[in-house]
């Protein structure tokens, strides 16, 4: 049987389509992994990073070597594992919603109201929460506690409320781009399905949790391991942005990365951040290896490798 003879001509065009992509892959993902070399290294800048004598793992001991980092690590653990289930659920819940709108142009305005957020920057959504809890000029202050007899709350120095403020922050900006996810793969089921339940006489819940849910599992499975992935990498525009990096909200809002971005800002120590850096994605890849096994064992399909 005569082999097939691949015109590669023809696919020149998708290669120059695609090739923006592609430098912007290399320059964004790629180039910079040699500067987990600077983990490793005592900088100076005189003799540059290849120059520079070797630390050894000397850098990556002001991450353990304060009592605040079991603290700190804590705080970006526990809020990722937060944001990843109390997100997904929101977001699959607004998505089915979302698909049981008939009309068209109801259903583009639901869509649009919900992903403003996301596309708004942090330094925005900031002032925004500012606006809301201010002690002097804030509208929950002036008026809603002000009007009910309840005295102002100086919510950047109450600690207790800030696991709360986040997670809500953290749920109006990103849920829209979470949503949307789950509503394309909702959209792309076939509709034979539910008319077939329908017949059969099973209800809208019926059909949510007999068809919807188990037809999306591969999208949440995915999702959720590369959202594990992350796990000790946080979001830093929230945690710097919407408490202002009020050292009194330290104990329940700095993270990994807040923690590092402060002490790089105080001693100039790049060397350490590449550590933080080669730390995180460490952790991370353990962790997207461990999940994805897990999920492999129990369903080889639903695994990314």
């Amino acid at each position: 049987m005569p082999k097939r003879k691949i015109r590669w001509k023809n696919y020149i065009p998708f290669y120059i389509m695609a090739l923006p992509g592609i430098i912007y892959m290399i320059c964004n993902n790629y180039m910079p992994m040699f500067g987990i070399v600077l983990a490793f290294k005592k900088l100076d800048v005189t003799k540059g990073i290849l120059g520079s004598p070797w630390a050894g793992f000397k850098n990556f001991e002001f991450l353990f070597k304060t009592k605040a980092t079991i603290g700190i690590i804590r705080n970006t653990v526990l809020y990722n594992l937060l944001f990843l289930l109390l997100g997904t659920a929101l977001a699959v819940a607004l998505a089915i919603l979302l698909n049981e709108v008939k009309s068209k142009n109801m259903g583009k305005l639901y869509q649009s109201l919900i992903l403003i957020p996301y596309l708004m920057s942090w330094v925005i959504a900031s002032y925004l929460v500012y606006a809301f809890l201010a002690q002097d000029i804030g509208i929950v202050n002036n008026s809603i506690l002000k009007p009910l007899g309840k005295e102002a709350v100086s919510w950047y120095s109450e600690k207790k409320y800030w696991p709360y403020i986040l997670t809500f922050a953290y749920m109006w900006k990103n849920m829209g781009y979470m949503m949307i996810i789950y509503y394309s793969s909702i959209v792309g089921l076939s509709a034979d399905y539910f008319e077939a339940a329908s017949l059969d006489g099973a209800t809208k819940w019926q059909q949510i949790r007999m068809i919807t849910l188990p037809l999306i599992k591969g999208t949440i499975i995915t999702m959720v391991i590369l959202n594990l992935g992350r796990i000790v990498t946080s979001d830093f525009s929230l945690f710097y942005q919407i408490p202002k990096n009020n050292g009194a909200l330290y104990s329940v809002t700095q993270t990994l990365d807040v923690y590092v971005y402060n002490a790089l800002m105080k001693n100039s120590d790049f060397a350490m951040s590449s550590a933080a850096s080669v730390f995180q994605s460490i952790v991370g890849f353990i962790f997207v290896l461990i999940t994805n096994a897990i999920v492999r064992k129990y369903n080889e399909e639903s695994a990314l490798f």
